[in-house]
C-alpha cells in the first residue's frame, strides 16, 4: 500500500470512478450520493495459478483499478472482485453459473454448506501516488435445499450471473440458515464500511 496523501489531500471535487460495469456495485456506491461514473475494465479474470481465493480476488482488483487509473491519473478509481469457496477448500473457486444447470449443480452443492466470500476493494489515484487494496470476508450458511426449492429459486431469481448462484440481496436469504460477517456488503460484492473509511481518508466527505 502506497499512502501519500498527508502531502496530497483531495477534495469533494475530485472524479471518481467506478471500474465496474456491475449494477449490484453501482446500487451500492449510490448509497453514499456522491457524484461518479462508471469505466468497465477489459481484463482477463482466469485464475494465474492462485492457490486461495483471497489471492485472486485482490489480483483482480486491483488490476481492474489499475487499468482505469492509468488512463484517469487524476481520479479516485474503485475496483472490486470477489470470489466464493466452499469450506476447508479456498484453491476450488465457485464462479458463475451463466446456465440454469450450473445454477442447478452449484445450490445442490452448496446445500447445507457453509459458503465462503473473499471480497476485495483497491483504491487508486494515481497522481498522489495512493493505493490501498484489502481483502474482506463473509459467509453464509446454507440451509438443506430440496431440488424443488432450487428450481424454484432460481426461477424466480434468475441468480445466473452471481458467483454461487443466489442474489443475497433479493429471495437468495431464503436459501440461508446463518450469515456470519462484518458488513454485509461484503457477501454484496464491495465491502462499503472499509470503503467509506478510505475515501475519507482520501478527503471525501462522507455523509
Amino acid at each position: 500500500m502506497n499512502d501519500h496523501t498527508s502531502n496530497f489531500l483531495l477534495d469533494d471535487k475530485t472524479e471518481i470512478i467506478l471500474a465496474s460495469s456491475s449494477q449490484t456495485r453501482q446500487d451500492l456506491m449510490n448509497r453514499l450520493r456522491l457524484d461518479y461514473r462508471c469505466i468497465s475494465p477489459d481484463i482477463d479474470e482466469s485464475p494465474r495459478n492462485e492457490s486461495h481465493a483471497d489471492h485472486l480476488a485482490k489480483r483482480l482488483a486491483f488490476e481492474k483499478a489499475q487499468m482505469i487509473a492509468q488512463e484517469h491519473p487524476h481520479a479516485i478509481v474503485i475496483g472490486s472482485d470477489q470470489v466464493a469457496w466452499r469450506e476447508h477448500t479456498p484453491q476450488n473457486f465457485i464462479g458463475k453459473p451463466l446456465t440454469i444447470e450450473n445454477a442447478i449443480q452449484q445450490l445442490q452443492a452448496n446445500s447445507g454448506k457453509n459458503v465462503f466470500f473473499s471480497t476485495a476493494l483497491s483504491v487508486q489515484h494515481l497522481a498522489s501516488g495512493f493505493e490501498q487494496t484489502l481483502v474482506e470476508h463473509y459467509h453464509v450458511k446454507f440451509r438443506d435445499l430440496t431440488l424443488e426449492e432450487i428450481q424454484r429459486y432460481i426461477e424466480i431469481d434468475q441468480p445466473l450471473h452471481c458467483a454461487g448462484s443466489f442474489k443475497c440481496e433479493s429471495l437468495g436469504i431464503s436459501l440461508f440458515e446463518q450469515m456470519i460477517g462484518q458488513d454485509q456488503t461484503t457477501l454484496m460484492g464491495m465491502p462499503m464500511i472499509e470503503l467509506c473509511g478510505i475515501l475519507r481518508k482520501l478527503g471525501i466527505s462522507l455523509p
